[in-house]
């Protein structure tokens, strides 16, 4: 007789998944990163202003990775620092069964982000669609700025 796998928060605590929906609670693994994140636009609309400060913070050091992008010889080690973005251990978001750090978006995603970044956002921080810069803005404003143009 073979058992099924403890994978989920109901699995290890024989919880009835139904119950924990009911309660409008998330079935989490506790064996595999959770791919969770903070929405910027709650940040950028937020009239809040620590959290304006740190959108403002968050648009400033995308500013910084495009400007440091255009350098093909950046360390693995900086690399790794700047482009890679580890999850912090301490905000328990990586929660799992072997511990609380999560995967971060790993090292191929640094380095794409490395070789791309100052190509696609050109002119991140200088758009002029709405009151300031934005993440997803600047996407759909070098998407259109692309698409636009003859080698698109």
């Amino acid at each position: 007789m073979t058992t099924a796998a403890k994978i989920y928060f109901t699995d290890f605590f024989e919880v009835v998944p139904e119950v924990l929906e009911d309660y409008g609670a998330l079935n989490i693994s506790l064996i595999n990163d959770l791919p969770l994140f903070v929405d910027p636009f709650l940040l950028f609309d937020s009239e809040e202003i620590e959290h304006q400060r740190l959108h403002d913070e968050i648009i400033c050091y995308v500013k910084f990775l495009r400007d440091i992008s255009c350098d093909p010889s950046i360390s693995k080690g900086l690399l790794d620092s700047w482009f890679r973005f580890p999850e912090v251990s301490q905000n328990w978001l990586g929660f799992s069964k072997t511990g609380n750090n999560g995967s971060g978006l790993g090292k191929q995603f640094a380095g794409a982000l490395h070789r791309n970044l100052h190509q696609v956002f050109k002119d991140f921080g200088s758009e002029t669609i709405s009151r300031g810069s934005h993440l997803p803005e600047s996407v759909l404003s070098s998407a259109r700025t692309r698409s636009a143009s003859p080698s698109a």
